[in-house]
Parts: structure tokens; C-alpha cells; sequence
């Protein structure tokens, strides 16, 4: 007989997610023990933007292949009582000393990322030379200091009672080491903190997972809470970290991170519909190509008006429309400013998003550019550190080639949407170049066509990353299959735990009766919204 063995599935069941329901606040995180963290600090009378560092920090604990004190982001905070939405910039910033000439190029493509030229030992993927400066710590302490109203110690508390706990040595902290061992190999500390024995730690066969230490990371929580977040650029904690760089061979410098500021201003506004506002970042973020793709979808009925009545599931000239204005918004973006994120690779972001009690939200995105960013965990301090480097091209003048002191470009989109003033819906992903097209439809799913969030993050999307390809849920009904199929090279994927072939979103909706409804990825296995009691 003769049989044509049938695609491989990797996950035979349905899985999903509860949302998290209140009329307090929530918290909406990749990791449900930061979320916890968050809800204990909201609990202890913080509102939003208190909980959201609380929440980033603990996240540096239970999430360090992610984000963590080594690495960048942005927030959008929307106060209760105020108009509109601002800004936290805290994004990627080369150090002064980064100069294109330390970066040799081998003469081929580097395929197994993404289509940069391939460098000599990827010294811009990993190790001393790939750090950019880490400006998380400075996010977190502008946040804190302009939107939050608890001492410093209360809200590094939860995180250090978490760093003192361990990560959890379970199946997934298998999984996420395994996938960086070869190079965290190289590493000392790193190799001793992830890979006793040289492997990656392994989950028991029976009973409960185990914990194990970060290195010197609680001491390095302890020392902020006693000295300041200043001390991560100008005191103990710089002096260990500039220390550390140096005896690698790194570029990054004590001036660098005492020059490390985080920058306050304005979101950008676009009007998404009649009397609802989206907010974004601005800058080197997705955010000019995420008004692109809602001018282009805007002209094709796409989202702001869906194709069918409100309360229903978009359909086939919704998901073309939006596929369309996508590859057309990725193809000006590619060749205006110049490539960033790698769509293949496994990007290593966290995003988290906040509603207090009184409606006052938060919106942040943070991360370590890879998983485990550039493998290099510091000895001094246990801070793993970024490889932000990565952002630029190594090829001399493009775009976005390597330089001093240079902002590259990144995907981030941490979105806000508001009615009238009144914070609404807070939103974002981690994934890289698929951040935007899971943002966009999470967004519409909820503020057009009236899904609950619940609904929202369980219902199959697309993915668009680029001008050529689309990427579908096998989910999806086969007329919009055999519709997207019609546009073009169409690739029909399992949404999984992995291969991660969509972004991880999360979400928070706050209504106008008050209630609020959080969700976070359906695929995140420690994934998690909490509401208060």
C-alpha cells in the first residue's frame, strides 16, 4: 500500500488559558510568579507603575533568559486622572568605544539567525563585545520615580525573596537552557550557574521540580534596595560591572553606565477609531510601522472597521486586507531604515502589562535581544547581559550599521488604547519581527469586533514579518487559508510551545463599568494574569 505520512503534530490536544477577571487591579506576565509579585505590591496600596517594576525585577529571576538587569525596553504608563499616555524610553544605546572595525566580517551570511554578514566568532551575537548598555535598571528607576508612590524596598522586595528561592529546575528551564547551551558553554559563570555537570539542568522524573541560585544575583537585588538604582550606574554594582567587562575584553565602560539615563516624553497618538486613541512608543520601535499598517488596513476596511458586525470573528477579506498592509509596511521599513529583529531566531523579550485599582495602566516591553542574550553572565553581579549589538549591521554605512554612542532600530510595542482619556485596553508581545503582526490583531479582535480578551487570545492569527511570506494558524477556516494561499508563499504552522511560530501577547482590558479582564500567551507554559482579591 501506499502512505504519505501526514504533517507532523507536535501538540495533539487543545490548550487554553484562564484570564484573570476583577474589578481591582491585574497583572498580566510571562512568568505567573512575577505576576504574583506585581499583585502583592498592588495589594500593599502601589498602583500601576509600582507594580510594573515590581513585576520587571521579578522577572529577572524567574524569566533570565527574557529580560533581566542586563538588558533594555519601553513602557507607556497611562496615570489614572490623566489625559493621555507617556513614555519610558530605555532602549538600546551603543557604547562609546563600539567602532565597526572590531567587528571582521567572514565573507558569508549568517543563516542560522538571521541575513547579516557573518562576523568572526559572532562577536555580535555573543560574549564582552556584543553588549549594548543596560538601561532596564534606569527604565524601572524613571518609572518608579515619576508614576510610583511606594519606598524602593517594598517593591524590590517580592523579586529578592524570589532570587533567594531560585529559578525552578522544571521541564521548560530544561528546554529554554538546552536551546543555548552550546554557546553559555563558553562562558565560566555562565557554564556554572545553567550547566552543572556541562548540562543543562533536568527536571526530576517524579515529585516537584527544585530550585537553583542565579549566581550573585539576590546580593545584587540586596544592594539595590539598601543603596539606590543609581548604584547599578555610579556605585558598587557599576564599579563590579565595568570590572567584569573589562577583564572579558569588552568594550563597555564605568562611563558609559554612568551617562545611562532613561528618557521621558510624550506617546505617540494615532486615532484608532471615533474617540479611542492608540498610544505608542515612537522612536526606533515598531511604533512608525504600526501606524503604517493601520493607514494601510484603514483603506481596506481592515482593522477600525471590521468586515463583519461587531461581536464576530474577522473573516477572509479582513485577514487578506491585513496581510497585504503588513508585507507592504515591512517592505518600506526593511528598505527605509534597515533590518533589526530576526524573524527565525528565538528572541529573548518579556512584556508585561498593569491596570491599578484606581484604572491608572502600564504597558512595558523589556529584553535581552536572544534567549539568554549574549550568554555572558557577569561573575561580580550576576547580571546576564544583552547582545543589543546584534541590532546592528555589521556591513559600514547602511541604515543601521554599527556606531558610537548609535541607537539601533528594534520591534518593541508596548501599546495603549484609550477612550476619550480613560485608559482601556494595555497590550504587547515578545517574538521579535512578530510583535507587531500579534499586537495589531489582538488589538483588533478586542476593540473591533467586541471579543472578549479571553476569547481574543485564544483565537488563531497570522504572523507577517516580512514583504514575502505569511505564516497562518491551521486553525483558521480553510476559505481563509485558500484566501491567504491566494497572496502568495503561505505557510500554514502549529501555534506551540515550540518552534514558537507567533508572538506571546498579553493583555488587560478595562472597562467602563469597571470591570477588568486580563490574558496572558495561551502557548507560555509559565504564563500568567492575576487579578486582586
Amino acid at each position: 500500500m501506499d502512505f504519505t505520512p501526514p504533517p507532523h503534530t507536535t501538540q495533539h490536544w487543545q490548550l487554553t488559558k484562564p484570564a484573570a477577571r476583577g474589578r481591582r487591579g491585574i497583572v498580566a506576565s510571562q512568568a505567573a510568579a512575577a505576576a504574583g509579585a506585581g499583585i502583592a505590591i498592588l495589594e500593599a496600596g502601589g498602583n500601576a507603575a509600582d507594580a510594573a517594576v515590581a513585576t520587571a525585577f521579578a522577572l529577572a529571576a524567574v524569566e533570565p533568559w527574557n529580560s533581566g538587569l542586563g538588558g533594555i525596553g519601553f513602557a507607556l504608563v497611562h496615570p489614572a486622572g490623566a489625559s493621555r499616555a507617556e513614555v519610558v524610553d530605555f532602549g538600546p544605546v551603543a557604547p562609546r568605544a563600539l567602532e565597526p572595525s572590531r567587528f571582521r566580517l567572514t565573507g558569508r551570511i549568517k543563516q542560522d539567525l538571521f541575513a547579516w554578514p557573518e562576523v568572526e566568532n559572532d562577536a555580535n551575537i555573543h560574549g564582552p563585545l556584543s553588549f549594548v548598555i543596560p538601561s532596564s535598571v534606569a527604565g524601572y528607576a524613571a518609572l518608579h520615580e515619576r508614576f510610583g508612590r511606594l519606598p524602593l524596598a517594598e517593591i524590590l522586595a517580592p523579586a529578592i525573596a524570589l532570587a533567594r528561592r531560585g529559578l525552578p529546575a522544571d521541564w521548560f528551564t530544561t528546554l529554554k537552557v538546552a536551546n543555548s547551551a552550546a554557546v553559555l558553554r563558553l562562558y565560566p559563570e555562565s557554564a556554572r550557574i545553567y550547566l552543572p555537570g556541562g548540562l543543562p539542568p533536568i527536571a526530576p522524573y517524579q515529585g516537584t521540580p527544585g530550585f537553583f541560585r542565579l549566581g550573585n544575583l539576590p546580593e545584587t537585588l540586596e544592594r539595590l534596595q539598601r543603596a539606590g538604582f543609581r548604584d547599578f550606574y555610579e556605585g558598587e554594582i557599576a564599579a563590579s560591572i565595568a570590572a567584569d567587562i573589562a577583564a572579558m575584553g569588552g568594550l563597555l565602560d564605568a562611563e558609559d553606565l554612568r551617562a545611562c539615563r532613561a528618557r521621558l516624553g510624550p506617546a505617540t497618538e494615532i486615532a484608532w477609531a471615533p474617540g479611542r486613541t492608540l498610544s505608542l512608543p515612537g522612536g526606533l520601535t515598531a511604533a512608525p510601522t504600526f501606524a503604517r499598517v493601520l493607514e494601510l488596513c484603514r483603506r481596506a476596511a481592515a482593522p477600525g472597521t471590521p468586515d463583519s458586525a461587531p461581536d464576530t470573528s474577522p473573516g477572509a477579506s479582513w485577514y487578506v486586507a491585513l496581510a497585504r498592509a503588513l508585507k507592504t509596511a515591512y517592505a518600506e521599513r526593511l528598505a527605509g531604515i534597515g533590518d533589526a529583529e530576526p524573524k527565525a531566531a528565538e528572541s529573548c523579550t518579556t512584556h508585561l502589562s498593569v491596570c491599578d485599582a484606581e484604572g491608572g495602566m502600564v504597558a512595558m516591553t523589556t529584553t535581552l535581544l536572544s534567549s539568554m542574550g549574549s550568554r555572558v553572565v557577569l561573575p561580580q553581579s550576576g547580571v546576564l547581559m544583552n547582545n543589543g549589538v546584534m541590532w546592528f549591521d555589521p556591513r559600514p554605512d547602511q541604515p543601521n550599521s554599527i556606531a558610537p554612542g548609535k541607537r539601533p532600530l528594534c520591534n518593541m510595542c508596548p501599546s495603549l488604547i484609550r477612550e476619550s482619556t480613560r485608559p482601556w485596553i494595555a497590550a504587547g508581545a515578545s517574538g521579535g519581527r512578530r510583535i507587531l503582526a500579534s499586537v495589531v490583531q489582538m488589538l483588533a479582535f478586542v476593540a473591533d469586533f467586541g471579543m472578549d480578551p479571553e476569547t481574543a487570545a485564544h483565537h488563531p492569527r497570522i504572523d507577517v514579518s516580512g514583504p514575502d511570506e505569511i505564516t497562518a494558524d491551521r486553525r483558521l477556516a480553510p476559505e481563509i487559508l485558500a484566501a491567504l494561499a491566494a497572496e502568495g508563499p503561505l505557510e500554514t504552522v502549529e501555534h506551540a510551545v515550540l518552534p514558537v511560530n507567533f508572538a506571546c501577547p498579553n493583555l488587560i482590558e478595562s472597562r467602563a463599568d469597571g470591570t477588568r479582564i486580563g490574558i496572558s500567551d495561551t502557548m507560555s507554559p509559565w504564563s500568567a494574569a492575576l487579578s486582586q482579591a
